[in-house]
């Protein structure tokens, strides 16, 4: 074997050999990746946007809802359930799923995401497309789910940027997560924008059918799935232009629900397109609404229901007790009796006219109408619920139900009922006030001896004063509370002006009071709320509590001297209502309010007119209104009531008043006769207040009785009494001197008086001191003769 090294083959390689070095890449190739690369950057990227994936799902929180998505109006309905009014900016009603009508739902879904059920929250391949038809001219699509739509209502604000559809992609996937699929088809159609201002298919169904959407069907869920398409655009009232392209988005809505099994082919081919109602302009809070809408939110916040910031936020469904026929008849009322006269042009006084009225079912406390005034945008103050005008006389037979409810007496001692005699002198002072109180009748009017009940009839104040401070300020302050005034009530205070009405409580106020008195003084506050629900849930109503407030022969008694003030007084116009009726009319100081409170059995209404600058809302007399030189109660006020008592009242049966009565209450007096001797008597003068020394049991209360002089009841003939003079404290009836003149009557020549011309002795009842027809007889009064009895 030769020494020489042989030569190596090629492909041949001892132990350690390296091998050869790969060749170069030349030319165009240099350009192109390897498959290490391109599967090293597909690796690195998929890590990538799986760690970004991750940072963006742990920093993407799920945020609270946006202002405008929770947003939503409280709705408003009258008794029967049909809409009264809706408040807020946002037209929007919040509705539970299972309020939504089958077909409703199912309309949506074939429009916007057949898969809703069965796929996942975002949709790769609907937004790929979307994306290629909107780079390809196609129109501008979202590609979105029925959850990353409802993310981007709910959650995020409506504008087109990547930030937010990050957000949205994100959050859509965590919600997708967390909540079922019927709470994000819930969420969903609560808060998309169906066009008319409407948000939410609640408000939609209403905006554009006048249903709830619990009533939707087919057709009409197909449409209003159709619009959250093009909201504006396929409206076709608004649009008739546009009425093909609606139609077939409608037709394509319907084609879906037959291919997914909603609904069979031979109902859709049986529907035809369901135009909607003509677009109501939206009136806000005008008309009777803003002034109910206001009514019940001072109701449910000052009975601690809601608060006022839950209000603001909206979504409450309100039925309230107002009934629509007793509603409209109250406007009707109003505007045939007053606002028709005014001549705002020619009369000044005509523009300060303002009106309030309320009626309360009695029996069961439901405020059954209100109104509130002319017009909540042209009249925000409603006439109803204020409390800055004096209620007037309409507040006297509250001090009358004192009187029978403390079994008070006169400052004799006599028991005061409906026939009890006062003095209705005007200007006389109160007798047993500490203060000096002497309230003038209206114009100026003294009517002498008169009853209780002819007192009410005829509204005398220098009666009603002294009556008030009979029973005690104090009790009738607590008897008003006791019916239904609320105790903060202004200028309500134990004082003998209170019987004059100086107080000012609101016109509901008052009807509460009037309704308790209509109910034989069993009370119960009033209520405007039948029913309380937000997003299908019930809200608590204060549980209505009645108490017999007085009794029922308080409560009676009340009734038939209001009665007669009706049959005989300053209240008849009311008879008009073509009813039983019980009222009571009142003017407020300087004519600033009229007013007229009344019942019926069945209803209980009060009914004011004001007076109000516009410009300045300071009070103003209402001197000349309506072309009349006074309104006063009997005015419009009462013949507002008789129309509105009339018409709302119509159908049902009539009834008459079911009345317990105080005991005595029904046995009338007959005033003495003026005695006359043989040269005839002469009036007195009829004006002259009298002494503040009580009477005895059964006489006319401190002074004048048919006219002529007075000390307490007692008359002195000729010249100074003895025991039977001016103090009143004659047992045997005096004697006066021969002669001469009365302190205050005039002078008769000749005759002496006849028996019962002076006083009798107090305890059988005889009036105290014993007055002669007309001042003075010449003559000798015969000592110890006894007058005749009365009350």
């Amino acid at each position: 074997m030769s020494d020489e090294p042989q030569p190596q083959q090629p492909n041949q390689g001892g132990p350690g050999e390296r091998k050869p070095a790969r060749p170069r890449r030349t030319g165009w190739r240099r350009i192109l990746p390897t498959w290490r690369m391109v599967l090293g950057t597909f690796v690195i990227g998929v890590l990538l946007l799986i760690g970004l994936f991750y940072l963006g799902y742990s920093m993407v929180k799920i945020p609270p809802a946006n202002a405008l998505a929770i947003k939503q109006s409280n709705v408003y309905l009258y008794a029967d359930g049909s809409q009264l009014a809706r408040d807020g900016e946002v037209n929007r009603e919040n509705v539970a799923l299972a309020q939504i009508s089958k077909d409703a739902q199912h309309a949506v879904l074939a429009a916007e995401d057949r898969d809703f059920y069965t796929e996942s929250a975002i949709d790769p391949k609907a937004m790929v497309r979307a994306a290629w038809n909107t780079a390809t001219g196609k129109g501008k699509q979202s590609g979105s789910t029925i959850t990353q739509q409802y993310v981007k209502n709910y959650y995020l604000a409506q504008e087109q940027t990547v930030t937010r559809k990050v957000k949205e992609f994100f959050i859509s996937i965590k919600l997708d997560q967390e909540k079922s699929k019927n709470d994000i088809l819930e969420g969903y159609l609560n808060t998309s924008y169906f066009g008319r201002n409407a948000y939410g298919i609640q408000a939609a169904a209403q905006a554009y059918y006048g249903v709830d959407a619990t009533e939707l069907d087919a057709a009409r869920g197909a449409y209003l799935a159709a619009l959250l398409n093009a909201p504006s655009e396929y409206d076709v009232v608004a649009h008739p232009e546009n009425r093909p392209a609606a139609q077939a988005r409608w037709n394509y809505v319907l084609d879906g629900m037959v291919k997914e099994g909603w609904i069979t082919r031979s109902e859709r081919a049986g529907m035809k397109f369901p135009v909607p109602k003509e677009a109501t302009v939206s009136t806000g809070m005008s008309g009777q609404r803003g002034y109910v809408v206001d009514a019940i939110k001072q109701y449910l916040v000052e009975h601690e229901v809601v608060d006022a910031d839950a209000l603001e936020a909206g979504g409450y469904r309100i039925t309230t007790t107002l009934q629509k026929p007793k509603q409209d008849a109250f406007v009707r009322a109003v505007n045939d009796k007053l606002m028709s006269k005014l001549d705002k042009e020619n009369r000044e006084v005509d523009n300060y006219v303002r009106a309030g009225g309320a009626a309360i079912d009695p029996k069961t406390g439901k405020v059954v109408a209100m109104y509130g005034g002319i017009d909540y945008v042209k009249q925000y103050t409603n006439g109803a619920t204020r409390r800055d005008f004096q209620v007037g006389s309409i507040f006297k037979p509250f001090v009358f139900t004192a009187a029978v409810e403390n079994g008070s007496t006169t400052q004799d001692g006599t028991r005061i009922t409906p026939n009890t005699f006062y003095d209705g002198t005007n200007k006389r002072p109160v007798q047993g006030w500490s203060g000096s109180y002497a309230p003038e009748n209206e114009d100026q009017v003294s009517y002498g001896d008169i009853t209780v009940r002819e007192a009410t009839d005829k509204s005398v104040n220098s009666v009603y004063a002294q009556l008030a401070v009979d029973v005690g300020p104090d009790k009738v302050m607590r008897t008003a509370v006791d019916l239904g005034l609320p105790s903060s009530t202004p200028e309500l205070g134990p004082y003998p002006s209170i019987a004059l009405g100086v107080a000012q409580a609101s016109v509901l106020d008052m009807a509460q009071a009037y309704a308790t008195l209509a109910n034989h003084g069993e009370h119960g506050t009033y209520t405007l709320v039948e029913k309380l629900t937000r997003g299908g849930s019930e809200v608590g109503l204060p549980e209505r509590r009645t108490t017999q407030a007085i009794s029922r022969e308080a409560a009676d008694t009340t009734t038939t001297v209001l009665r007669s003030v009706v049959d005989n007084g300053t209240a008849t116009p009311a008879q008009a209502a073509g009813r039983p009726v019980a009222g009571k009319t009142g003017t407020a100081e300087e004519d600033q309010a009229a007013w007229f409170a009344g019942y019926t059995p069945d209803l209980a209404t009060v009914v004011a007119v004001m007076g109000q600058d516009p410009e300045t809302a300071a009070h103003k007399s209402l001197y000349g209104a309506v072309g009349l030189d006074r309104v006063n109660g009997s005015g419009p006020p009462a013949e507002i009531w008789a129309q509105f008592t009339k018409d709302a009242l119509e159908g049902t049966p009539v009834t008459d008043f079911d009345l317990r009565i105080q005991e005595g209450a029904d046995v009338v007096f007959t005033p003495p006769a003026p005695p006359t001797g043989d040269g005839g008597t002469t009036p007195g003068d009829g004006n002259t207040p009298g002494d503040s020394d009580p009477q005895a049991p059964g006489g006319v209360q401190g002074g004048v009785s048919d006219g002529g002089t007075t000390g307490d009841g007692g008359t002195t003939t000729g010249g100074t009494p003895t025991d039977g003079g001016a103090t009143g404290g004659d047992a045997d009836g005096g004697t006066a001197t021969d002669g001469g003149t009365t302190g205050d009557g005039g002078t008769t020549d000749g005759g002496a008086t006849t028996d019962g011309a002076t006083s009798g002795d107090p305890a059988t009842g005889g009036p105290q001191g014993g007055t002669t027809g007309g001042g003075t007889s010449t003559g000798t009064t015969t000592s110890g003769t006894q007058g005749p009895r009365r009350p």
